[in-house]
């Protein structure tokens, strides 16, 4: 009776496995079907509710042409949205020519390209929203996990974004950006603000990415100049991860061990930051060259100007930088395990009169690389003598404290 029954148990409980797979097969796809037409059929003031549940979906979802929409979950853990097995599509959400968009309370996994991309789009809000590529940091993984881009009025709050193989929390091309109390790790690039105008970054915990913080301005782009940008209050610290992009990526380029990397733009402020622990570079100050890449966009500016770096906190363990980049070599066989924590290339814009200043920050040792001259030969800057002078940038300027 044994040798009868079990092979009976085997069959049921198989045939149970196989209904229950149809199933949720069929709920699944009843949940995307659901979705998408109710995006489709939105109408402004409308609340489309994402149920509790791990829901997979096959395509991308995608909204277009509406206004006054909120998008709801239960909770940022509650709510999922699994693009793990993703067949029609690059982006998990795909968000274009939209006006006044909140997407509230849900996560977004797996998916094959960008989690959540809004272009097009005035007045967008990412609040409690993950994006999250649950393998782990990987080459594979989409490039961009919340990513406004060519966007007016931008809101990210108390959001999360790991895995993403170029940036977590990407904000391009866009004008009058809030990040604030958010979380990123294990991207690339924690936050990254590129090509954008009035930006404020703040309140935000950056760590185990490749690099903490940056803000970029890159050539062959459509709006071609950032500025007014304001990183301040964030914990940007053990930004240690190997970089892990795609190959061809400029953000490929950036150390392991970055905290806050400012390249060819203009106008920044970084103040009232905890760097801690980011093993290369704490605040680095660039200009495109150092990228070594060329550039024919005749209106592009490739260098950084009006810089200011003050009032904030460092603190590094002593230990090497990152060795697998010429950079890290170099830092090493200048400074050894005491790398400096700002590092300036010395390119100056020689058009504009403001270029960087520093002034009151906690335990911060700095180093002028003067890449123009100190770089003229393969071995020049083993025999040069950077410049480790601050007062050279301290411009004077009453820089008064937001703390309260």
């Amino acid at each position: 009776m044994i040798s009868i029954y079990i092979p009976l148990m085997n069959h049921s409980v198989k045939t149970a496995s196989i209904t229950l797979f149809f199933i949720s097969t069929l709920f699944s796809d009843n949940i995307e079907k659901d979705l998408q037409t109710q995006f489709i059929l939105a109408e402004p003031g409308d609340t489309i509710t994402i149920p509790e549940g791990v829901h997979q979906i096959r395509g991308t979802l995608s909204i277009e042409g509406k206004e006054n929409l909120v998008i709801r979950g239960f909770d940022m853990d509650k709510s999922i949205l699994s693009f793990s097995g993703q067949t029609d599509g690059a982006q998990g959400l795909s968000i274009t020519n939209c006006k006044n968009i909140v997407l509230e309370k849900f996560t977004v996994q797996d998916s094959k390209g960008d989690a959540i991309k809004a272009q097009y789009v005035d007045g967008i809000v990412f609040r409690s929203i993950k994006t999250e590529w649950t393998g782990g940091p990987k080459e594979t993984n989409g490039a961009y996990g919340l990513y406004p881009v060519q966007c007016t009025n931008v809101l990210i709050e108390f959001s999360v974004a790991i895995g993403a193989s170029d940036a977590g929390i990407y904000v391009g091309q866009s004008n009058d950006i809030i990040v604030r109390h958010s979380t990123a790790y294990h991207n690339v690039a924690g936050i990254e603000i590129e090509n954008s105008f009035d930006a404020i970054v703040y309140a935000n915990h950056t760590y185990e990415n490749t690099g903490g913080i940056l803000v970029f301005d890159l050539p062959d782009l459509v709006q071609k100049k950032g500025g007014n940008i304001r990183v301040y209050h964030n914990i940007v610290r053990n930004n240690n991860l190997d970089n892990f992009a795609p190959p061809g990526n400029i953000v490929g380029k950036v150390l392991p061990g970055t905290g806050v990397m400012v390249l060819a733009s203009n106008d920044v402020h970084i103040y009232e930051n905890t760097i801690q622990n980011n093993k290369s570079i704490g605040t680095g100050i660039v200009s495109y060259f150092i990228t070594e890449e060329a550039f024919t966009d005749s209106l592009y500016n490739p260098f950084t100007s009006d810089i200011h770096i003050y009032n904030n906190v460092y603190s590094r363990e002593a230990g090497l930088p990152t060795l697998d980049y010429e950079i890290g070599q170099l830092m090493a066989i200048k400074y050894g395990r005491n790398t400096p924590d700002i590092i300036y290339d010395g390119m100056q814009d020689p058009d504009v009169a403001e270029g960087l200043c520093i002034q009151n920050n906690f335990r911060a040792d700095f180093t002028n690389l003067d890449i123009e001259h100190n770089f003229e030969k393969w071995y020049s800057p083993f025999l040069s003598n950077f410049s480790e002078d601050m007062s050279n940038h301290n411009c004077g300027i009453p820089h008064l404290s937001t703390l309260k």
